[in-house]
């Protein structure tokens, strides 16, 4: 299957998701109505409806100070601007993304926006000290890929049906626990205690299930549009051998990430460890050089090259 292909299906499995978003607001809608009055419920579904196209319309900046990223001037940091310019030829956006600059030591990079036009690629200043320029850039048509396929768009979404059902469910949750004026039975007040409990893990894991598909395309998006895999299982591996993180590591937004702030498990510890990496946000980094190598038919060499970090190249 080629990776166009692999897209297209990735797409409607993503239609698939949203709808099961969409069917766990209105049950849980349905369980609100039913435990105290069906007006409720129709009220609920309602401030879910606006609450989330207010949030979609201040996505691109909630996005931007939950990560704490930094518009630049025109002239800032020209050199890492023509490798995102070159990277958004490649790849045929019809627009060059905005570039913005998350002040962390951690090697790390996002994108965001809802549509390619107002999109913006985030790197950490980590990133620049970290990464040779055949490696950063590959990292860049990462997040330029993620774009082309509208992942921004679709996590973000996610996001958004994901926040509106942890609140109704922690509303609904408080309203029985304090007394509000039930209508229902006790079945239907059981029933409801159980599907608000686990309505926020049901949206998590439809969440999850958008994202880590997502980030083996974005590599191999990444290695078309530079016809270079290796130098993104490079940067993979240059991900896995630093420890550091990044200090503003949000739930929220762990998904956009080229590597989770919020994934790092040590799975030599025990089965717990093994079993809480189900829930990551993205697949370990081993699986994902692992389909490069396979997919470019290569080995990575046991040692990393000792090549110059870009920003140490550059004289930034």
């Amino acid at each position: 299957m080629t990776l166009q292909q692999q897209i297209r299906a990735n797409r409607l499995r993503s239609l698939v998701v949203v709808a099961g978003f969409v069917a766990l607001l209105a049950i849980m809608g349905g369980l609100i109505g039913l435990v105290f009055d069906p007006s409720l419920g129709i009220f609920a579904l309602a401030f879910a409806l606006i609450y989330g196209i207010f949030a979609l319309m201040r996505s691109r900046a909630m996005i931007s100070r939950l990560t704490h990223a930094q518009e630049l001037s025109p002239n800032e940091l020209r050199p890492l601007r023509r490798l995102l310019e070159n990277a958004s030829i490649g790849a045929g956006l019809p627009v060059t993304p905005e570039l913005r600059v998350v002040d962390d030591p951690a090697p790390n990079a996002f994108a965001a926006g809802l549509r390619p036009k107002s999109s913006y690629v985030g790197v950490t200043t980590g990133l620049l000290r970290t990464m040779p320029k055949r490696e950063l850039e590959a990292v860049i048509a990462h997040e330029i890929a993620h774009i082309r396929h509208r992942d921004t768009y679709l996590m973000t979404m996610a996001t958004i049906f994901a926040g509106i059902i942890a609140l109704l469910a922690d509303i609904g949750l408080r309203t029985l626990a304090f007394g509000g004026r039930r209508s229902g039975g006790i079945i239907a007040i059981v029933l409801a205690i159980v599907g608000l409990v686990l309505a926020p893990y049901a949206a998590l894991m439809l969440r999850l299930s958008l994202s880590r598909r997502r980030e083996f395309l974005a590599d191999a998006g990444s290695a078309e549009i530079l016809s270079d895999p290796e130098a993104m299982a490079l940067a993979l591996r240059r991900l896995e051998h630093d420890p550091t993180t990044v200090r503003y590591a949000d739930a929220s937004t762990s998904h956009m990430w080229v590597e989770s702030p919020t994934d790092r498990v040590d799975t030599t510890r025990g089965s717990i460890q093994e079993f809480s990496s189900w829930f990551n946000t993205h697949p370990p980094l081993k699986a994902r050089i692992a389909a490069l190598e396979e997919a470019g038919g290569f080995r990575l060499p046991g040692e990393l090259p000792a090549d110059v970090a870009f920003a140490a190249e550059m004289g930034l």
